[in-house]
């Protein structure tokens, strides 16, 4: 299809959509890097192993299965070909969300295999196969974060035994991103695993999970410049892989290069679509809104909008093919109608969003808290007070789930939307006062990789609050607070300027004039 790739992005879908979705396979032409991992499995299948831990490094979770099974065909009493298995069965690892309860039986079940088989293996395998087993072990009981800490260890003990084997130190560095708390603002995991990767990096420059992992280590804000170079790299390093072509994206995210992120997240979307990984899709699709929406690209967010029905019809939530879970798909379909209407200020749009229910209620929560802030802004204060209800209720629901993670970043949506129905209703002590505790919390954790960024920044809104009260000194405060951590995001720059211009500062106001005007290319 050599002209496919020139369509505009929804003419595109329609073209790959309209074609029989299956995964595919070029294994003459692929490029996925270059991973060896050492086994005591049949010689003949060693290239296929590598092929399939390489597919494993850039999160290509359903063809690295379908790889490892194909080493199973060729040897059958190979133990790593299980552990692979139940790795991939795992999924994003740095995804928060809970597994779903089939995916964790899929995944013990394997893991279960490379623990019988691992006997026979060498003592390193016999490593690799208890550390797998550790994020399935007693999972009806034990919590998740449990099961990842205990991962990270396990791995941690196969390095000190094994300190020659790279790939252990690999899959032990991305362990200790998967296990950092959030709310650590030393950010001392992270560091130490990009500290790692980069060493390593520097010997294997071919890697395809040494450059995603150091993308990984430093997603936050503080520490996204160091990934730099990582985000320049791994694409070329693996093009064959859809995830390897999005995941740049997080670093142009973090750092404000909004076209770059829109050029990786559409190779990346058409990538995924020719491979049926549909959740994949959504999640670079909700990128590209993001990224979009920043340059004021309105009609180009529309059409990467228009493509979703074509593509929620053929997304299966359960389906294991790339890096984004089903979960990232649900959460993208949510994101998006969301993040179109908010940015745009659209706020009577966003109080008729319809909620859609699923096993992912931090998806929904997307929906209902912009719709709490739209109906807020048009005085409809009976519509936000029932969207800011359901905000509390999915709160509640993820916190009695054990959903920690999520259950905070609903909890900070919740404040805000109860902040603006309290300025809706005139009382506006409570509205700054609920606004500023969203905000506190919000700048003690970080997003989840599932998303660009929040629909709406607490520190955003509070800085809305601020300039809807008369008060734009505040309000240009919490602008630039905002921006520290989400660079040249445009409503931040455009609250930045208006509130610099109600302030009597004419020079910060042109200085944000111009960032606005070189953000959308004029």
């Amino acid at each position: 299809m050599p002209r496919v790739a020139r369509l505009p992005f929804a003419a595109l879908v329609v073209a790959l959509l309209a074609r029989p979705l299956h995964a595919q396979s070029h294994h003459d032409a692929e490029r996925l890097g270059t991973v060896h991992l050492a086994t005591s499995c049949r010689p003949e299948v060693a290239p296929r192993f590598d092929r399939a831990v390489a597919l494993l490094h850039s999160f290509e979770f359903g063809a690295a299965i379908r790889g490892f099974e194909d080493v199973l065909a060729g040897d059958s009493t190979c133990a790593m070909a299980y552990w692979g298995i139940a790795l991939a069965r795992w999924t994003n690892p740095v995804a928060p969300g809970e597994r779903p309860t089939a995916a964790l039986v899929l995944g013990r079940r394997a893991a279960d295999a490379a623990a019988r088989l691992a006997p026979r293996a060498t003592p390193r395998e016999q490593g690799y196969a208890a550390a797998v087993a550790a994020l399935y072990a007693d999972y009806e009981h034990v919590d998740q974060q449990t099961r990842v800490r205990a991962y990270e260890r396990a791995m941690a003990d196969l390095v000190a035994r094994e300190p020659a084997d790279t790939e252990a130190r690999i899959f032990h560095a991305i362990a200790l991103v998967a296990a950092a708390p959030p709310t650590d603002k030393s950010y001392a995991d992270l560091r130490r695993a990009g500290a790692e990767l980069e060493a390593l990096w520097a010997r294997q420059p071919d890697h395809p999970g040494l450059a995603h992992y150091i993308i990984h280590s430093y997603d936050v804000p503080a520490l996204a410049p160091r990934a730099a170079a990582a985000a320049r790299r791994y694409a070329a390093i693996a093009p064959s892989a859809a995830h390897a072509l999005h995941m740049p994206s997080h670093t142009f995210t973090r750092v404000g290069q909004w076209q770059a992120s829109v050029d990786a997240n559409r190779r990346s979307a058409e990538a995924a679509l020719r491979d049926a990984s549909i959740a994949e899709v959504l999640h670079a699709s909700d990128y590209q809104v993001y990224a979009y929406l920043q340059m004021r690209r309105d009609s180009a967010a529309r059409a990467v909008l228009a493509t979703l029905p074509a593509l929620a019809a053929r997304f299966d939530p359960t389906a294991v093919t790339g890096a984004a879970p089903g979960s990232a798909g649900v959460f993208a379909l949510a994101a998006m109608p969301a993040r179109y209407a908010l940015e745009r200020g659209a706020w009577a749009e966003a109080a008729v969003l319809e909620p859609v229910a699923s096993a992912f209620p931090y998806a929904e929560a997307m929906t209902y808290f912009a719709r709490a802030l739209g109906a807020a802004h048009i005085g409809d204060t009976a519509r936000a007070r029932v969207a800011g209800e359901w905000l509390a209720a999915i709160r509640d629901r993820l916190a009695a789930r054990g959903e920690p993670y999520w259950a905070e970043q609903v909890a900070i949506q919740t404040l805000g939307a109860d902040a603006w129905l309290a300025f809706a209703r005139g009382r506006r002590d409570d509205a700054l006062a609920l606004m500023r505790e969203a905000a506190t919390r919000e700048d003690a954790t970080e997003k989840s990789a599932v998303t660009p960024g929040p629909l709406a920044p607490a520190r955003e809104l509070l800085g809305d609050l601020f300039a809807a009260l008369g008060r734009p000194r505040e309000a240009l405060a919490e602008y630039r607070a905002t921006l520290v951590r989400e660079p040249n995001r445009y409503r931040a720059l455009d609250g930045a300027r208006r509130a610099a211009l109600a302030a009597g500062d004419r020079a910060a106001a042109a200085r944000y004039a111009s960032q606005i005007r070189t953000l959308m290319g004029r």
